[in-house]
């Protein structure tokens, strides 16, 4: 934005430094001064002014405010008194209708009589063309001259040419058009705030004048008005139209409502002095919601330790007293400040304490490292245990993935949910997303079926909630709602000892979580316990003791040709029981032997029952039992059912003799064939 230097000269009592240096000083306290050139007997300065600064630096007395408090000198604001006619009154010559209050929350206008529209004084056409703006005649470089002064665009009307001498802001009509002052045609819609005389559109408000009411060497009667306009509905209309004018673009950055009656006042003493015109008495002022100033309670200490340097209190209170800031209240630890309404940007603490550090000049605030104790966060329970099982199941090869927490208006039926059970959304996105899940199952079978078209082994897992319905009879509506862990390994050629690999996975991840006395239990489940997912003969329930905390096995094929293993974990109760501490065991230095025992049962017998009584006979010797097999098939005894396992030998300071080993797995046999109904297979 361009400023003219002699202009600003008239606002500082006190020789202004040369351009060079004033650019300079603008430049470290201010905003940022990109170019210094000379035009005829004037320098012009090209200042960058930052957007938050609009409302009172895109105007030359902004400017030189903020020059007076850089270099200590006195601001002076220039005369603006108009001598009024008594014999002439405002409200004879012009009514104003302002329909929306919101989109003009102010709206000053004062008329005059008798004007001679001529050229306008020489050292106003030279600071108009010094800032870039073409002088037309008295009356319009008046309002131009002010708009450039004071940072408020003004507008002039020949009141002779509006229709029943009347002014309305409104909004435009549809179909409505306009001819601009330069001579442009623009189509108006609704969302165009416009000012109208009692019939058609005269101007774009805050943008454009029209071309109908403008001002000639005929005009004698001038209504000038000056106006606040909502800064939304002028960009809106700005960027419809594609026009971007000096009034809209100080609309659009925010102007203080109170602006106006200062510069219609300066603007009509200076026509009454450059036009010879006559000013009616009173203006007409519409401002039904008048704005208080905003008050700040600026803790001194605070500016300390914000800044990082000390500023007496007689240098806080200078530099804001110099920028206009009145100081309603002087305390010993604080102030209470009150901001004068062109300081839009300042509402904060820490905007006072940005203006004293900017004057008194960032750059001579030292650096220092500053002084803090460094505490760590609380830690996150939640959080660390679900990273932890995210990174033990990642390195055995599974990949983490996200499904939405919705499922189809099919799924219950096909995986046997009871939709007594289930959360149905009141405005779900689709029929997929009809019900919260209940389950993990149903979005990661959907994963492998998905996937199998490009891989043809896949292992991922998810963690992540479940929602049922916990009170089915109340009429309250009461939900649980749990995190579960579910891991799927899927493969298109089955293998036969799937069951061993996903129990395998399992003993992994809780020995990383610390647990310690796991039992797996083979059973059959009913859809009752745990849904219709697992295969009826190969899975298995997951104990830390006497407390179910999962399952696995093998599931169902769900239309997926090949092999699904699968485990599912309470996370709630994984969580409680896992542990960081663990007891290191060493590992015995001497060979294994590996021996198989197969042990005929009834049907109702539980595997964890075997187990007991091999670990039982077995003693320390027995460093682990595995089930890799059951069998129930045509050469199967009626009600019967075959278990096959590995039993592990190993002792941790010898290496065991043949002899020995079979003694013990004797000793193994003949405890299992103590009961009847048991019978080890030869």
């Amino acid at each position: 934005m361009l400023f003219s230097y002699n202009w600003l000269q008239d606002y500082v009592k006190g020789k202004l430094p040369k351009p060079e240096k004033l650019a300079e000083l603008l430049t470290i306290h201010t905003f940022e001064a990109e170019e210094v050139k000379k035009k005829g007997t004037d320098w012009v300065l090209d200042i960058n002014v930052r957007p938050n600064r609009a409302s009172d630096c895109f105007s030359h007395l902004g400017i030189a405010r903020e020059i007076a408090v850089i270099t200590n000198s006195k601001f002076q604001i220039p005369s603006s008194k108009p001598k009024e006619d008594k014999e002439l009154k405002v409200k004879d010559f012009v009514n104003i209708e302002i329909r929306d209050k919101n989109t003009c929350p102010r709206y000053t206008a004062r008329v005059f009589t008798d004007v001679k529209v001529g050229p306008s004084p020489k050292y106003i056409q030279e600071r108009l063309e010094a800032c870039g703006v073409r002088p037309i005649n008295n009356i319009v470089d008046i309002a131009n001259y002010v708009m450039l002064e004071t940072g408020q665009p003004l507008h002039a009307f020949d009141l002779q040419k509006l229709k029943d001498k009347k002014i309305v802001v409104r909004f435009a009509k549809k179909g409505e058009k306009i001819v601009t002052l330069d001579n442009q045609k623009f189509n108006l819609d609704k969302e165009i705030l416009v000012i109208a005389d009692s019939k058609d559109p005269v101007g774009i408000a805050g943008i454009k004048g029209g071309k109908l009411p403008e001002i000639d060497k005929k005009t004698k009667i001038v209504v000038l008005e000056g106006a606040n306009f909502e800064r939304k509905t002028i960009r809106r209309g700005s960027k419809s139209l594609k026009l971007r004018t000096d009034a809209s673009w100080r609309f659009e950055h925010g102007i203080s409502a109170d602006l106006t009656e200062f510069a219609i006042n300066r603007a009509a003493f200076l026509i009454q002095k450059g036009a010879s015109a006559k000013v009616a008495k009173g203006l007409i002022d519409f401002y039904p919601l008048k704005v208080g100033p905003r008050r700040i309670r600026l803790v001194l200490d605070y500016v300390e330790r914000l800044l990082g340097v000390k500023i007496s209190k007689r240098e806080i209170l200078r530099i804001l007293k110099s920028l206009e800031f009145k100081i309603l209240k002087d305390e010993t630890e604080h102030l209470i400040v009150e901001v004068p309404s062109f300081r839009l940007d300042v509402s904060l603490p820490e905007d006072l304490i940005e203006e004293i550090g900017r004057i008194t000049d960032f750059n001579k605030i030292p650096a220092i490292f500053p002084k803090a104790s460094l505490i760590p966060p609380k830690r996150n329970e939640n959080i660390f245990w679900e990273e932890k099982v995210g990174d033990i199941l990642k390195t055995a090869g599974f990949t983490e993935v996200y499904n939405y927490s919705f499922i189809g208006e099919g799924t219950p039926d096909k995986f046997s949910f009871d939709k007594e059970n289930l959360l149905e959304l009141e405005n779900p996105l689709s029929r997929k997303y009809k019900y919260l899940r209940p389950s993990l199952f149903p979005n990661l079978l959907k994963n492998v079926r998905e996937n199998f078209k490009f891989f043809d082994e896949l292992k991922i897992f998810e963690l992540g909630k479940v929602y049922r319905k916990s009170n089915v009879k109340s009429k309250e509506l009461s939900v649980e709602e749990k995190r579960m862990l579910t891991g799927i390994i899927a493969r298109k050629e089955k293998k036969e000892d799937g069951l061993s690999e996903i129990k395998g996975i399992t003993d992994l991840l809780l020995e990383k979580l610390g647990l310690a006395d796991i039992w797996y239990d083979i059973f059959e489940p009913t859809p009752e316990e745990k849904g219709d997912f697992w295969h009826p003969k190969k899975c298995g329930e997951i104990k830390v003791g006497e407390k179910e905390i999962g399952f696995f096995g093998e599931t169902r094929d769900f239309e997926i040709k090949g092999q699904v293993l699968a485990f599912e974990f309470d996370f709630e109760k994984l969580q409680k029981l896992a542990c960081e501490e663990q007891e290191f065991k060493p590992v015995s230095p001497y060979p294994a032997a590996v021996r198989d025992l197969a042990v005929l049962v009834p049907r109702e017998v539980k595997v964890a029952e075997v187990l007991n009584k091999v670990n039982e006979a077995g003693g320390d010797l027995v460093q682990d039992v595995d089930l890799f097999d059951l069998y129930e098939g045509e050469e199967i005894p009626g009600g019967k059912k075959n278990l096959a396992f590995h039993i592990v030998y190993q002792a941790e300071d010898r290496t065991l003799k043949s002899e020995e080993i079979e003694k013990i797995h004797q000793k193994i046999i003949e405890t299992l064939e103590k009961n009847p109904d048991w019978e080890v297979r030869k």
